[in-house]
């Protein structure tokens, strides 16, 4: 368990990401992908009720004793928060109310962020398209981890702890990358979210508060659907630095494994997303992928040449427009 890995960077690049390049291909040869673009009808009715089975769970854990409140923290609170943080992930795309009502996506997500306890959405946003505009690019992508947690996190039960942490990694990583300066709707999630919380903590007291927030973190640290953070484009395969998964959990997750496809169209809302593979197999069928986000997570763990490191970056050219 002490074995170190034998990366010592990040594997350097000097080219282009590929998916703008396979986005001209693929529309030039299959025109009719452009009729999947545009927002998703059903996303904000599959949110309402989402969230609204996190009130009524808020309800029911109140009374629990406390075994219980963490078991099904666990084992419900942290699958629906996490998939409503891919939900967020979904309208930070526009694909609730499309790109001419930008602002109600906008509001929308912070209405998502509500069960999660963890004020994030409208920063979620502003970072999200930096690392679709300048994927693995030095000092802009906040998805790729710190020279600190490739150094540090070089064992194998380091590495395991690191995948609990992953919460407070994404949380601190952009102040140490790309820190922006706050805007009027961080400040507004911020302010809904923590009056959202005091209200939860006045109506029905401390347990669905611990169920909110330990769901959340709990959810995207050690935790299979977590495994996506490490399968979307950590290097498992010299050359490649986006992988997709298809597996069951895509149904939790509005497709999120799909990743290959969603950073190609990245406008085309997940529920359709599937349909760019079957439209234009021959650019997917050939890519490496997954089916098991647990084995992605453990043989994350016990390849020793595997880490943090684990991510291709590139020097950004020319003029960087960020969020």
């Amino acid at each position: 368990m002490g074995n170190r890995v034998a990366r010592e960077d990040f594997e350097w690049v000097y080219t282009d990401q590929p998916h703008a390049d396979r986005r001209k291909e693929i529309l030039a040869k299959y025109p009719q992908i452009k009729s999947l673009m545009g927002p998703d009808p059903r996303l904000k009715w599959i949110v309402f009720m989402m969230v609204g089975v996190q009130f009524l769970a808020f309800y029911l854990v109140k009374d629990l004793e406390w075994k219980w409140v963490l078991f099904w923290t666990y084992v419900f609170g942290s699958c629906i928060n996490h998939s409503m943080t891919l939900a967020i992930h979904e309208i930070s795309h526009n694909t609730a109310f499309g790109n001419n009502r930008a602002r109600w996506n906008r509001w929308f997500a912070m209405f998502a962020n509500l069960p999660i306890g963890l004020p994030y959405s409208a920063s979620f946003k502003r970072y999200h398209l930096d690392h679709h505009r300048y994927l693995g690019g030095d000092g802009v992508d906040v998805d790729i981890p710190t020279d600190f947690e490739g150094w540090f996190f070089c064992t194998r039960i380091r590495k395991f702890f690191w995948i609990i942490l992953q919460p407070l990694f994404y949380a601190i990583r952009p102040l140490c990358i790309n820190p922006k300066p706050i805007s009027q709707l961080e400040l507004a999630n911020v302010a809904i979210q923590f009056t959202f919380n005091a209200f939860l903590y006045w109506l029905w007291g401390a347990k669905p508060v611990v169920y909110m927030l330990a769901g959340s973190m709990l959810g995207m640290g050690l935790h299979p659907i977590s495994g996506h953070f490490i399968a979307e484009h950590y290097m498992f395969l010299k050359g490649h630095e986006t992988y997709s998964y298809y597996g069951s959990l895509n149904l939790l997750t509005f497709n999120v494994g799909y990743h290959n496809e969603h950073h190609d169209f990245p406008s085309i809302p997940g529920r359709r997303l599937p349909l760019v593979k079957k439209i234009a197999p021959e650019y997917y069928d050939d890519l490496p992928c997954y089916t098991s986000w647990v084995k992605v997570l453990y043989d994350f763990i016990m390849d020793d040449e595997l880490s943090p490191y684990s991510r291709v970056k590139r020097k950004l050219k020319g003029e960087v427009k960020l969020e």
